[in-house]
């Protein structure tokens, strides 16, 4: 007589779960004061990336076709070089590290770990419901006065990432918006897709709470982008839509927007009168431009930004920026970066390292698109195809006024993963031009 055991039942579960779970150690409190570091998000990332590889070695499956082993692979080389240039080995590895993790085995080991679209679909209900809760978090912190210090009052939403990464809650709340969005016009259930059109009305009020301009743009180009792909029947209503929602929450509620309309105007304040803020932000840009004339093929070496900053930047640049509230006390952060990933590539990386990196996200892309069209009109997947093409248009958006950095760089590498997985997987499936499997048999659609 055997005892029948529930492991069938297990054997269900699917492979994604480890990678939702990343996403949800994000809605833990980030402990007041911290400076970087990796964190509890990051090494549950490491994790993930063991458990692909034991599962790889159990199933001796071919880990990554030729086409994904090369749009993935293809930074390896400029950041090796890189960091073979950095100034100490201890600031190599470390920079090493990072950007092989943010870059490389994460969004290898999420790809290889969703097994469909019902796999896809569960990481971006698990992003909504990140940004729902950080959202939340925001929204009481703006309306009890407990936030992040903005223009001298602690009203900015930051959510739990304190105020030593107030782009922490705006990237997870930009994230489960272009989700909710992609998610809201497909051709799932009527239930699932009017959820996710209440989930993205309501995260504009906390995306609109962070006051971060970069999020805002970025969030408006990959939004206008997915509606664009979803036809112009169903642009023109959601635009409408939104636009109501705006306008109720904005002018009726009066949802904050004085600040709200003097931090939009000052998007475009760049030569009349800058804050300091944007003054830094261009003086810091310039500094990274100064950098890469120096060294145009290798860059100056991982982490060298801020030990050769002072060498290229003018006396227009200040000494730090001020973070307070949000319960944490007063901080001078000094600028270490120049907020524009694609500057921070070109002056430590140089040439070689930009076109690696740019030059796979573009290879991204371009697959994602192929995909969208194979499913524009009646095909299945299209909300996954807008999810995707989505998150990576906000990303390559962002990555002009932002870099990697923070508690929240670990969902950078996520949103990576799902992309990857779209364009040289999931999108190939549905266009039936590989003969096999596109992606050593991940490539399986549901």
């Amino acid at each position: 007589m055997t005892l029948a055991l529930p492991l069938p039942r297990a054997r269900t579960l699917s492979p994604v779960l480890p990678v939702a779970a990343v996403v949800a150690v994000l809605a833990l409190p980030v402990s007041p004061g911290g400076e970087g570091g990796a964190g509890p998000a990051d090494a549950l990332s490491a994790l993930v990336v063991l458990f692909c590889a034991v599962r790889l070695l159990r199933e001796r499956r071919r880990p990554l076709s030729r086409t994904s082993a090369v749009v993935l692979g293809l930074p390896v080389a400029g950041i090796a070089l890189a960091a073979l240039g950095a100034s100490s080995p201890g600031a190599g590895l470390t920079g090493l590290g990072r950007y092989l993790q943010v870059f490389v085995l994460v969004p290898a080991a999420v790809l290889l770990l969703i097994r469909g679209r019902s796999d896809l679909r569960l990481l971006a209900w698990a992003f909504v419901g990140l940004a729902g809760w950080q959202g939340a978090v925001g929204v009481h912190q703006f309306v009890t006065g407990t936030g992040a210090s903005y223009q001298g009052e602690t009203i900015r939403a930051v959510g739990t990432f304190g105020p030593q990464d107030v782009m922490g809650m705006a990237t997870v709340v930009s994230f489960g918006l272009v989700c909710a969005v992609g998610l809201a016009l497909g051709r799932t259930a009527v239930r699932q897709r009017a959820v996710a059109a209440v989930a993205a009305l309501a995260l504009l009020v906390p995306l609109a709470l962070s006051f971060s301009r970069g999020a805002w743009i970025a969030t408006v180009v990959a939004c206008s982008v997915q509606l664009a792909l979803a036809g112009l029947r169903r642009a023109l209503t959601v635009a409408a839509v939104a636009a109501a929602a705006g306008v109720v929450l904005v002018g009726g509620f009066g949802v904050g927007s004085a600040m709200l309309q003097e931090r939009i105007s000052s998007i475009t304040q760049v030569g009349d009168a800058p804050d300091q803020s944007v003054t830094d932000r261009y003086t810091m840009w310039a500094a990274a431009v100064g950098m890469w004339r120096e060294q145009p093929l290798t860059g100056v070496g991982l982490k060298g930004f801020p030990e050769h900053r002072d060498a290229h930047a003018s006396l227009a640049l200040s000494s730090g920026s001020d973070t307070d509230g949000a319960g944490s006390g007063f901080v001078r952060q000094p600028l270490l970066s120049p907020h524009n990933m694609y500057l921070l590539i070109l002056s430590e990386q140089g040439l070689i390292g930009l076109l690696a990196l740019a030059g796979g996200w573009l290879a991204l892309l371009a697959c994602g698109l192929r995909g969208w069209w194979a499913v524009r009109r009646a095909g299945p997947g299209l909300d996954c195809a807008l999810v995707a093409c989505g998150l990576l248009l906000w990303q390559l958006t962002d990555f002009m006024y932002a870099d990697i950095g923070g508690p929240s760089t670990v969902l950078t590498a996520v949103v990576l993963g799902v992309v990857a997985w779209w364009a040289l997987a999931g999108g190939r499936a549905v266009t039936a031009v590989p003969a096999g499997p596109a992606c050593g048999g991940e490539a399986r659609s549901r």
